[in-house]
């Protein structure tokens, strides 16, 4: 399972944080919020209950009270209700609607004992405060006070704190992302620089004025830069130097090789052997030089012009004795790139003679193009590339496992990398792939436009 990426758990615990601490303060709010109007509700129906119990008592001292006349005159409103028990029997303003039943038995026994008592029932389904009060031993008066009023109250407050919490953890998921937004920008930043300086962009460097706070970073950074390209630029021309002096004695080499390759016929077999060995050596031996030449200009800015790269291709063929029923064109109208000619000449060579080596030839070279994107593709008949040797095939002095196998010496392990250096100087890619039904297929992408 893939770890989720550290914006995306530093916006979830924002999120989280502040989902949590806003439903604790919503639910201690809620709390008491509800007991604070429930108790200010029970204090309003006690204060009711003992004034309608007062007028009832006064009522009841008269000759022949009418009881119910008497608990009509009470201003009970829509949401009380007023009772009466006198000898054994109910008495109620109107006819009974279930208010007898919701009063609880032990707190009619307790007004009975004479001890006034108040408790929280549900009456005919809604929540409601019964408050008793004894007038004698043989009269009770009950006020019945329903709360769906308030319970709607609560209800609504219940909603409302449930969207502010929802609105709160929106804000922290807000936050969260904007924290991380802003605090990851410097390692945005670092690491947009490091891929440039990847593709070979040497002169990208962080701006110490962008993030003051990380100016110590800015400048380590750009220092180690600026160290690199020291080190990289003493090394080009440390190769280039070797191989322009290395060229003057293999040209002496090369010419004694030929004149003894001329008069191998009138030497004897192991001398023949040895000056037909000595010839393939300096041979090899020139090719490595003019490879590691023209990798250390290779960091050079790419030269380029409108260049005919279907006439190119077909002079690439012709110069290795191909075919040109090798290639073939894919949705390509436009036969002039903006490209290096110098380079794309090499890199097509270069694919082309590593089909030759380690391929068993090329067996199609494609130019085509898609999603704005030349490409150039060459395939090949052999026994392809391994996964592990895909991801090093491009590097340089790697020759792949095949050659090795077949003790391949031919190569020197640098075209490849110098296909991908001139590819790279495109602001392109290359890529190894599988051809389907077997071999490798060597692709180059190349950005239509040139900036």
């Amino acid at each position: 399972m893939r770890r989720a990426g550290l914006r995306a758990r530093v916006t979830a615990g924002f999120t989280v944080g502040a989902l949590i601490l806003s439903a604790m303060m919503a639910l201690v709010s809620y709390h008491l919020t509800r007991d604070a109007l429930l108790d200010e509700r029970e204090r309003t129906a006690v204060r009711a209950a003992y004034l309608e119990a007062a007028v009832v008592r006064a009522r009841l001292g008269t000759e022949r009270p009418d009881i119910v006349e008497i608990l009509r005159s009470l201003d009970t409103g829509q949401d009380r209700r007023a009772v009466l028990w006198r000898n054994g029997t109910w008495y109620a303003r109107n006819a009974d609607a279930g208010t007898t039943e919701a009063i609880p038995e032990p707190l009619q026994q307790s007004v009975r004992d004479g001890r006034p008592a108040i408790q929280r029932v549900r009456a005919q389904g809604q929540p409601a405060v019964v408050v008793g009060v004894p007038l004698s031993d043989t009269t009770a008066f009950y006020h019945v006070d329903h709360l769906h009023e308030l319970e709607h109250t609560l209800q609504v407050l219940g909603l409302v704190l449930t969207l502010v919490a929802v609105i709160t953890a929106a804000a922290g998921a807000g936050i969260g992302w904007y924290s991380t937004r802003y605090t990851m920008r410097p390692i945005i930043l670092v690491a947009g620089a490091a891929q440039e300086i990847a593709k070979g962009d040497l002169g990208a460097r962080l701006d110490p004025a962008t993030e003051p706070d990380l100016a110590k970073l800015t400048t380590s950074f750009n220092d180690m830069v600026d160290q690199l390209a020291q080190r990289i630029e003493r090394d080009r021309r440390f190769a280039a130097d070797v191989s322009h002096e290395l060229r003057s004695p293999l040209q002496t080499l090369a010419a004694a090789a030929s004149v003894l390759g001329r008069r191998r016929d009138h030497l004897d077999e192991r001398s023949a052997t040895a000056a037909g060995l000595v010839a393939d050596e300096v041979d090899r031996f020139q090719r490595l030089v003019n490879d590691l030449l023209e990798l250390a200009r290779t960091d050079q800015p790419a030269d380029r012009g409108p260049v005919d790269v279907v006439n190119l291709a077909r002079q690439v063929c012709r110069s290795r004795q191909l075919p040109e029923t090798l290639l073939e064109r894919r949705d390509l109208d436009d036969r002039v790139w903006v490209v290096d000619r110098r380079r794309v000449e090499q890199v097509l060579g270069n694919l082309v003679d590593n089909a030759s080596r380690h391929g068993g030839g090329a067996s199609a070279i494609r130019l085509g193009r898609s999603a704005g994107m030349y490409y150039i593709e060459v395939d090949d008949e052999g026994p392809g590339v391994g996964t592990d040797d895909k991801q090093v095939i491009f590097d340089r002095f790697v020759r792949g496992r095949t050659a090795t196998t077949r003790g391949d010496t031919e190569g020197t392990g640098l075209g490849l990398a110098i296909v991908a250096q001139h590819t790279a100087a495109h602001g392109g890619r290359v890529a190894v792939l599988d051809r389907p039904g077997g071999g490798a297929r060597f692709r180059v992408e190349l950005p239509e436009d040139p900036r």
